[in-house]
């Protein structure tokens, strides 16, 4: 066994300037800020403005620079970029690729990994595996999404529950010296014959996001809670010795259902939605970011990761910070 374990260094993350709250909306679709707060939890999102567009590698690039600072590494400390997203800038090059020239990392080797919502969670678990067999020492995790580009505005299922941003963790490789420090455990799970519940297609002449809402909601808190669980007793912990949890920020019924599941107090669940949306890939960094900042997250606190998305696809993971 190696005696390696990744860590989890740093946060970064980056919003959009331009505000889309659900009054904004009201003029545009026939609901309320009434009506999408009592059934999402969400009262406005971050889009990219039209005027001044932006792409995942420019907002991946932001978010990169205020991890890699608050780490204290530098570019040429970095071997490796994992890019989640659903919205790249392109097919190919990969938009991980151009994270990594705008960066000027020139040791890293970049890759782009598509898993929708789990896509954190899975990038994360590719990177520590990565760092555990000794592929790389530092390793920067990017999920960064421009969602707006692929909503239909007037779809009330869809447009109203999703935002742009990025948010990047910086992980290194540490002796294990202290075994109950660092990343404990990871799990990863799939079911493609749910695929069309949650979908974007790649081609023909309708490119829009398209959701089966209650039946994503179903399977969604099932899926999460399995992940959870699975991750926590992989890690030989039990549900009450974990500090936080860190979920995808889908919907607030999705996350009040998880912790009803796990018999978890709300106030042990981050929550940041409100602000942001569904940020995809980018939200669990971006709400872990903030219970970093306002002192949830301390040394030694015992950190959930989890995340479902379109495939379907879940992740989750156990670390200690």
């Amino acid at each position: 066994m190696s005696d390696i374990k990744s860590r989890i260094l740093s946060v970064g993350t980056f919003v959009p300037d331009k505000v889309l709250t659900n009054k904004e909306i009201e003029g545009f679709l026939d609901t309320s800020d009434e009506w999408i707060t009592a059934r999402t939890g969400i009262k406005e999102r971050r889009i990219v403005d039209k005027e001044h567009p932006m792409s995942a590698a420019d907002m991946g690039v932001k978010a990169s620079y205020a991890a890699m600072e608050r780490a204290g590494v530098t570019a040429d400390d970095i071997d490796g970029i994992i890019v989640a997203t659903f919205t790249p800038d392109n097919f190919f090059p990969s938009t991980a690729c151009r994270v990594q020239s705008d960066l000027k990392c020139n040791n890293a080797f970049a890759f782009d990994m598509s898993a929708a919502c789990a896509g954190f969670a899975y990038a994360l678990t590719v990177a520590n595996n990565m760092v555990v067999s000794g592929q790389a020492r530092t390793m920067l995790v990017v999920g960064s999404e421009v969602i707006s580009k692929t909503l239909d505005w007037s779809d009330r299922g869809t447009c109203i529950l999703f935002g742009d941003g990025a948010g990047v963790v910086v992980l290194q490789a540490e002796k294990n010296r202290n075994p109950v420090r660092g990343i404990l455990s990871s799990y990863l799970f799939s079911d493609g014959t749910l695929g069309d519940l949650l979908k974007l297609p790649a081609w023909g002449d309708e490119r829009f996001l398209r959701m089966k809402g209650n039946e994503v909601f179903k399977h969604a808190v099932r899926f999460m809670t399995d992940a959870s669980l699975r991750a926590i007793t992989k890690a030989g912990l039990d549900v009450n010795d974990i500090d936080l949890i860190v979920p995808h920020q889908a919907n607030i019924r999705i996350i009040s259902a998880l912790a009803e599941q796990l018999s978890v107090p709300m106030d042990k669940v981050a929550v940041n939605l409100e602000k942001y949306g569904n940020t995809s890939s980018a939200s669990i960094p971006l709400a872990f970011e903030e219970a970093w900042l306002d002192g949830r997250v301390k040394d030694g606190s015992k950190v959930l990761f989890v995340g479902v998305g379109g495939g379907f696809s879940v992740g989750s993971m156990v670390c200690v910070m």
